[in-house]
């Protein structure tokens, strides 16, 4: 006979599941990896001046290789990408990305024009849609539910220290290559091409010590382990080109039609309704590139979707058809518009408007965004975590918090001619910044299944990348383009007015994140529900 009595006594007193030393030590190799992909994404900011002034381009075209012309290729391919890693190996999939994105860093420097830079641009963000999709995976199967904010904001202090260290590395691989061949070096290379061949080439070594990790179940810390091969699904790669194809043109046509006459009419207006507001922003800005780009990601996004909600409607049902979900991860989306704005920048607003030498202002910035950043979402995700604690909502707080706090550093900061006030409010506004991406996070995840988090995890960054990346940098760069002046014949931008501009997305943010923080306790109340499980 079963003594069903000790049985369940038995499961009430089961130990919680605890986060082990190596569950810390590949949240170690994992920070590493994230701060390579922020020095390979965001170096081009210091060398920003350096390369606009030597291909010839506007602050608007800057914006666009900054933004769009990474996040487009980052934000799509990260939709299949994170669906193999729902599927497959996250640690294989992970070091073959890392391998990806270093190479396309180290062949940037071989660039010669918009074009083949822009060619570059979109291989890293192919390859860094790898990165957090499989990281959030492997953190959530590594860490319980009430570390992961802290764990996910330990990765995510990456980002800043990343960020901020790329500055002073790119400043200093130019100086010190511009000083040695003043006319250009080994293959006519300057100092902007060896930056990137130089931040490049160490994440080829670093993909092999990721290769080494070892690949936990998925959905044991949440009491629902899946089975413990790593591979999910029988033929992963054949699930992966499926989805690929459903964000590839003319292949999203073949698969509406494939779901019949009506959805492939709907497919064919929303291209039709994104092509013309595309080619009234082409015409309106003059900006070919940014539209075009910005078009097909939002048309790729929508074919997806759809597919989404044919293919696999449960996971449609809690990411796309969770008013929580959409509404958190858009209102993180736009302080994460001002923050790569910010980072993406200062570093020429203050070489520029307040004549700072690139090597100061480098060594400051760069200190000033890793120190910010790691404090702001190492703090950001314990407070959110404890808020979780006392309110289901409360992490939304925090993401409040990320949005009001830094309007005020940003307008004192981008309206003093005075360096030190400039530097003490730029690493304001980025702390209180920081401290709202560990909690959008958490948040995201929790409202999903453990199979669906490397998805969730894409959709996530969606809003991150095509509302904050690719608008982000641009925005800036276009309305300093507009309200700028020609001298001598040569366009001269208004940064400071196009900085200033990022105030203006908070009421929206701020609107969003209030209705995530009334829906988010019920809609994490019944996922399973709604989930149909």
């Amino acid at each position: 006979m079963v003594d069903t009595d000790r049985d369940s006594a038995s499961a009430a007193v089961a130990p919680e599941p605890r986060a082990t030393g190596y569950s810390w030590y590949v949240l170690s190799v994992l920070v590493v990896v994230y701060i390579l992909n922020f020095i390979d994404r965001q170096i081009i900011s210091i060398l920003a001046v350096d390369i606009k002034a030597h291909l010839q381009l506007t602050d608007g075209d800057m914006g666009f290789l900054g933004g769009a012309a990474f996040a487009v290729f980052y934000a799509l391919f990260g939709i299949p990408l994170g669906r193999l890693a729902d599927n497959w190996s996250r640690v294989k999939l992970l070091s073959i990305g890392l391998a990806l994105w270093s190479a396309m860093t180290a062949l940037s420097g071989f660039a010669r024009n918009q074009f083949t830079l822009t060619a570059a641009r979109m291989g890293v963000g192919i390859g860094e849609a790898t990165a957090s999709p499989t990281a959030y995976s492997l953190i959530s199967d590594y860490f319980p539910k009430r570390q992961k904010a802290t764990a996910l904001a330990i990765y995510s202090s990456g980002l800043y220290l990343g960020g901020g260290g790329s500055l002073f590395i790119g400043a200093s691989i130019v100086q010190a290559w511009n000083a040695a061949y003043p006319g250009g070096g080994p293959m006519g290379l300057v100092g902007w091409q060896a930056a990137f061949l130089a931040v490049g080439i160490p994440g080829l070594l670093v993909a092999l010590w990721v290769a080494t990790l070892k690949e936990p179940v998925r959905g044991a810390m949440d009491g629902v382990a899946s089975p413990s091969s790593p591979q999910v699904s029988a033929a992963p790669f054949r699930e992966f080109a499926r989805d690929l194809s459903t964000i590839v043109p003319p292949f999203t046509l073949i698969g509406a039609a494939q779901r019949g006459a009506s959805a492939l009419a709907i497919n064919l207006g929303f291209a039709v309704a994104i092509a013309a507001f595309a080619w009234w922003m082409i015409a309106l800005t003059g900006n070919l590139p940014q539209w075009s780009a910005v078009g097909l990601g939002y048309y790729a996004v929508f074919s997806w979707a759809c597919t989404l909600r044919a293919r696999d409607p449960a996971t449609f049902r809690l990411i796309w058809g969770t008013p929580a979900f959409i509404c958190t991860t858009l209102g993180y989306g736009l302080v994460s518009l001002a923050a790569y704005a910010l980072a993406f920048w200062s570093a020429p607003y203050a070489e520029i408007v307040l004549g700072l030498p690139k090597q100061e202002l480098a060594f400051v910035l760069g200190a000033n965004g890793a120190i910010s950043g790691f404090i702001g979402v190492i703090i950001g995700g314990r407070i959110a975590d404890a808020l979780r604690a006392k309110d289901p909502a409360g992490r939304i707080l925090m993401i409040i918090f990320g949005v009001v706090a830094p309007i005020v550093p940003i307008w004192i900061g981008y309206t003093t001619p005075d360096p030190l006030l400039f530097y003490t409010m730029n690493f304001l506004a980025g702390m209180f910044g920081a401290a709202a991406l560990g909690a959008a996070a958490a948040t995201t995840q929790d409202l999903v299944l453990p199979r669906m988090r490397g998805t969730a995890t894409a959709a996530f960054f969606l809003g991150t990348t095509l509302v904050g990346l690719s608008f982000g940098p641009y925005m800036v760069g276009q309305i300093s383009d507009l309200a700028g002046t020609v001298v001598d014949g040569k366009p001269v931008g208004d940064l400071r007015t196009g900085i200033l501009s990022l105030i203006a997305v908070a009421p929206i943010a701020l609107a969003l994140l209030i209705y995530a923080y009334r829906a988010v306790p019920e809609a994490e109340a019944t996922i399973e529900e709604r989930a149909g499980v």
